[in-house]
């Protein structure tokens, strides 16, 4: 077991070699967590690990047993776990009526499933260590996006299981929030803003443009920012802040849709 100091606190975060998830354990590492990340791909975690320090382990979030066996070798390596980060997601995008009974099953079961099994597998050791779990959904998990029903209904899903881990675990000292990021440059992001701009025109940066004008902020927020959000809510600042969701948006979620007609001239495409 490794031995550290009493103020040296152990977190999980899933999805953690890219993207948010990746800076999430810069930043979180930067501050003196030991860190283990959880993702798919074993040469991004062997960048992630040469980058910052921390530990990688190969997990698909989907399945049981490959979750129990990741947190088994936290807790039997650390001994203990004091934060959660459930990151882990993917994008499938199509409205219902064209999301095939696959395409469903594996939105829901990286999203919504995997977030489960990671955060059952965990509860007991969060418990004892009153930790705190932040779960990243998004903007469409609160507002329907067009055209992605599965992505939107899973991180739906995905805000009640952290508002029923707030319920049930906070008598225990477990704290449960999340976050809901808006149009934030990751690689999952910059996916969507090519296959974008192939069909409007343009390129990624334009598209980033066009996809934010509706944000106050006129931009996309970056990784390390809604890092920044997760990092506070895990920390001990945070203490008394339980069942929350936090917006990470740029504004984007107060607009009034119905009035944005009046400062936006909205150009039909062919």
């Amino acid at each position: 077991m490794t031995q550290h100091d009493a103020t040296s606190k152990v977190a999980i975060v899933t999805g953690g070699a890219t993207g948010i998830g990746e800076a999430v354990v810069t930043a979180l590492t930067d501050a003196g967590w030991h860190i283990w990340a959880l993702g798919r791909r074993r040469s991004a975690l062997d960048a992630l690990e040469a980058a910052t320090g921390a530990r990688g382990l190969v997990c698909d979030v989907s399945q049981a047993d490959a979750v129990n066996a990741a947190v088994a070798e936290v807790l039997g390596t650390e001994g203990r776990l004091d934060g959660l980060v459930l990151n882990a997601g993917i994008m499938v995008e199509g409205t219902l009526g064209e999301t095939s009974a696959a395409q469903w099953d594996e939105a829901i079961s990286v999203n919504l499933t995997g977030a489960y099994l990671v955060a059952h597998a965990c509860l007991e050791a969060l418990s004892v260590s009153q930790g705190a779990v932040v779960s990243v959904s998004s903007v469409a998990g609160l507002r329907a996006a067009g055209g992605a029903a599965a992505y939107s209904i899973s991180k739906a899903g995905l805000l009640m299981l952290s508002h029923s881990i707030a319920v049930d675990y906070g008598p225990l000292g477990v704290r449960s929030n999340a976050v809901c990021p808006g149009w934030t440059r990751s690689e999952m992001a910059d996916g969507e803003m090519a296959a974008f701009a192939e069909m409007a025109g343009g390129d990624v940066e334009s598209a980033y443009e066009e996809v934010t004008r509706l944000v106050p902020q006129r931009r996309p927020g970056s990784s390390a920012e809604v890092a920044q959000a997760i990092v506070w809510l895990l920390s001990d600042t945070a203490s008394y802040v339980n069942g929350a969701t936090l917006s990470v948006d740029g504004g984007l979620g107060v607009i009034d849709a119905g009035t944005t007609a009046y400062g936006f001239r909205v150009t039909p495409r062919d």
